[in-house]
């Protein structure tokens, strides 16, 4: 796969498309120019909704590639607004595969992008996004010039509005540090490696598969010790929020059976046998068990190390400098944040 000519990005967020533009044209000052002279760049934005089906139509016209990663997330928003999570991670996906049909799009694959909390789902974001998985899947045999695949995974490390963001606040501020349960663990999965995994179904995942990480984990205790280190900053035991895991699972007991080993990923079978052709899954070529965070837990030192390769650890330089700053603290502590992707 080489370098395409062009990358659309399509979302109704112009602040988040704006600032987009800003940075990858390294520009210091904004002017209209910006947006008029859009259409010239490799890389073009375009305002649309994926629960619009003439935008999404209108957009895939001139698309090879497909990612869909638009989404509702935030556990606690899904179960407030459910019916919105259905319009956008369930409705959405339905809508690519339909332009994708009706207009026989050349349209070469799709990628759909869902998370751990669609394997197993105990809240209205793991089942909407299970289900956005299936209508995928499923988009194979409605649309047999297309290649529809997945990716599933977790927690990425520092995204927005995952855990690591939070505890640096909260240490920022003198602490408390929250802890939902002490039992609880997390894969601990950096942004290059979710965006790899991306790059790899599109190049090698068959028809129908779910790709998913192999990925280090970690109980989220030992994310805050390591991040606190030698402050005297304690931790505090919030309890488990509704609707929250104690584990991630990427892979259930059911799917273990068809899946099968690519190295660095795991590749989740479909169950339709329109789909799965011919492919064989013998013996040693699959999981024999679900495969969960709990399975293989770092230590507190392997987790330290972790996060200090990957820069994630607060500088105590960065503590003083802020010590004044956090007088008054931008976001109140009884505000609920949301705690893990």
């Amino acid at each position: 796969m080489g370098w395409p000519e062009k990358i659309v990005v399509f979302s109704r967020d112009e602040a988040k498309q704006y600032f987009m533009r800003l940075e990858h044209q390294r520009l210091k000052a904004a002017t209209d120019e910006l947006i008029y002279r859009d259409f010239e760049k490799v890389l073009e934005f375009r305002i649309g909704d994926v629960r619009d089906y003439g935008s999404v139509a209108s957009v895939l016209r001139s698309a090879d590639v497909v990612v869909n990663a638009a989404a509702m997330k935030q556990v606690p928003t899904c179960e407030y607004f459910p019916f919105e999570a259905v319009r956008t991670n369930i409705q959405g996906a339905e809508n690519i595969v339909r332009a994708i049909e009706e207009h026989t799009l050349p349209v070469e694959t799709v990628v759909g992008v869902s998370t751990d909390k669609a394997c197993k789902p105990v809240n209205a974001m793991g089942m909407t996004k299970a289900l956005q998985e299936r209508v995928f899947i499923q988009g194979n045999l409605r649309c047999p010039g297309t290649r529809f695949v997945a990716v599933r995974y977790g927690n990425v490390l520092a995204s927005r509005g995952s855990v690591i963001p939070l505890f640096h606040e909260q240490i920022r501020q003198g602490g408390p540090v929250t802890i939902t349960t002490p039992e609880m663990t997390r894969f601990l999965l950096s942004l290059d490696d979710a965006v790899d995994m991306v790059f790899a179904a599109i190049r090698q995942a068959r028809r129908g598969e779910i790709y998913v990480p192999r990925a280090p984990s970690a109980r989220v205790v030992d994310i805050a010790a390591a991040l606190i280190g030698p402050r005297p900053i304690r931790q505090l035991v919030t309890g488990i929020r509704p609707g929250e895991k104690i584990h991630e699972i990427m892979v259930s007991e059911e799917e273990a059976g068809r899946t099968l080993d690519r190295g660095k990923w795991y590749a989740i079978q479909p169950m339709l046998p329109e789909i799965l052709g011919v492919t064989q899954l013998g013996p040693a070529s699959h999981l024999t068990k679900e495969y969960s965070s709990a399975d293989e837990v770092m230590t507190l030192a392997e987790t330290e190390a972790l996060l200090a390769a990957r820069d994630l650890l607060v500088a105590e330089s960065g503590l003083a400098a802020l010590a004044i700053a956090v007088a008054q603290p931008a976001v109140p502590m009884g505000v609920p944040h949301e705690l893990l992707r």
